[in-house]
């Protein structure tokens, strides 16, 4: 707090002050943060006025052509705050039905009538963020175990997918982030990148005793930012395009720790032009796997938010149900874009290539439940079952009798998926991810390409 010294972004520079605490609050010299923030500060003594401007941001200038009062606001009646003489340079904010909003030399801004102003010109334009990925996302998540080594995937191709995210990155029980790349990863790196794919990795936090160890990382800032000084030196070391943060099962205690850790880790690899993508679960959920995100801050800081939108009826549900009903998925989806108000454009909608089947005994309780591949859903189901299209899911559902239990099924295919991309399409979304590879039936990827609007 003594030192004339401030960390930004992972980086210790000298300052022309220090911070200083008052009364519990701590305050930090401003000027010192313009270049983070990209803001331009100027204080104009006469006036005594802070302005403060971003510089990304398009800015306007006019010239007043008759010396004119400038009020605070646009009423017939309204108190004059500033007057300017004929000749002086302002800048222009808005104009709105016969009235231009500026700001003074003086830093006052208030009103006067627009054909008062002339000239008007754009002294500084608008700063366009260049997006890696030109239109819609396609990715999808290559997985593969901690103890496994990654895919071979020489001569594959995936028509219209282009990020593909290896699980090469996982939190161990120490909280120290390992990597499973190897020369197998870096062939598979190279696999990506040669027929155009971005590559942004996941980095998982799954695994028993992963609560606390997470909770203890995202409680502690020093080691907030050993993790992120992993994530961004493997980053180099791999020459990565994004990155996949993909945490789960935290204390809803930690919501607001783990948007830190997004806050802290976003600018540091954004300085070097890599993306970075978040995993988040529906809304309405438990403690550990719904409330643990705030998923409006997380939206705004990161990259992209991505809705894992399925496991409705899970490993854990003791009912049987739906992988990812449409009515759930439409429902959670509003509630990101209208409670949680996140741009459209930075939401990717996770679909399932699998389905579940379950099974029930004569009392209708659930005795085991499987996961079932989208191509395998065929082989699994006997010949001649009736398939009953439910309107509302937005899927087939299956019935049948195997001896004294009943075997249900909720259909994931390329019907029901289409309904799902539909959903993206008409929502302006920023794409789709698809969980996971290898689940997928021949044709998917052109089915995909062909109905994800590009």
């Amino acid at each position: 707090m003594e030192k004339n010294k401030i960390n930004i972004n992972g980086s210790t520079k000298n300052t022309y002050a220090h911070a200083e605490n008052k009364e519990g609050i701590i305050y930090v010299p401003i000027t010192e943060l313009e270049d983070v923030y990209g803001i331009e500060i100027k204080y104009l003594p006469d006036s005594k006025v802070l302005t403060i401007d971003s510089t990304s941001k398009e800015q306007k200038k006019g010239i007043i052509t008759k010396n004119v009062s400038v009020k605070s606001s646009t009423k017939f009646i309204s108190k004059t705050i500033d007057k300017v003489k004929k000749g002086s340079y302002v800048i222009v904010v808005s104009e709105d039905k016969g009235y231009t909003k500026i700001r003074t030399e003086n830093g006052k801004v208030g009103y006067v009538k627009t054909n008062k102003v002339a000239n008007t010109v754009v002294v500084r334009e608008e700063m366009q963020e260049t997006k890696q990925i030109e239109g819609k996302v396609n990715m999808v998540w290559d997985y593969y175990s901690e103890v496994a080594s990654a895919p071979d995937r020489t001569g594959v191709t995936m028509d219209g997918v282009n990020v593909v995210s290896p699980a090469f990155f996982h939190l161990n029980t120490s909280g120290e982030l390992t990597e499973n790349v190897g020369t197998k990863g870096q062939a598979y790196i190279d696999w990506a990148h040669s027929n155009g794919y971005k590559v942004w990795p996941m980095v998982q936090n799954a695994g028993n005793g992963m609560l606390k160890v997470t909770s203890d990382i995202m409680n502690d800032y020093n080691k907030r930012q050993k993790l992120i000084n992993q994530i961004v030196n493997y980053c180099v070391k791999y020459k990565l395009d994004g990155i996949n943060i993909d945490f789960e099962n935290m204390k809803k205690e930690d919501k607001d720790m783990y948007s830190r850790f997004i806050i802290e880790l976003t600018p540091r690899l954004k300085d070097m032009g890599i993306v970075v993508s978040v995993d988040v679960t529906a809304p309405d959920g438990s403690e550990t796997w719904s409330l643990c995100f705030d998923r409006n801050v997380i939206g705004d800081v990161a990259d992209y938010i991505i809705f894992m939108a399925y496991d409705q009826y899970g490993t854990s549900s003791n009912k049987s149900g739906t992988t990812a009903g449409y009515d759930w998925v439409n429902l959670s989806l509003n509630k990101f874009l209208k409670t949680e108000e996140i741009e459209s454009n930075k939401i990717i909608l996770a679909i399932p290539l699998y389905t579940r089947l379950w099974t029930e005994d004569s009392s209708g309780k659930v005795v085991k439940q499987s996961t079932v591949s989208m191509k395998n859903i065929d082989s699994i189901l006997p010949s001649g079952v009736n398939k009953q299209w439910d309107d509302n899911l937005k899927q087939y559902y299956v019935e049948y009798q195997d001896g004294q239990y009943t075997k249900k099924m909720w259909i994931e295919d390329e019907k029901s998926l289409k309904e799902k991309i539909n959903l993206i399409n008409s929502n302006n979304l920023g794409g789709v991810a698809s969980w996971e590879k290898g689940m997928e039936t021949d044709n998917f990827w052109t089915f995909l390409k062909e109905n994800l609007d590009f």
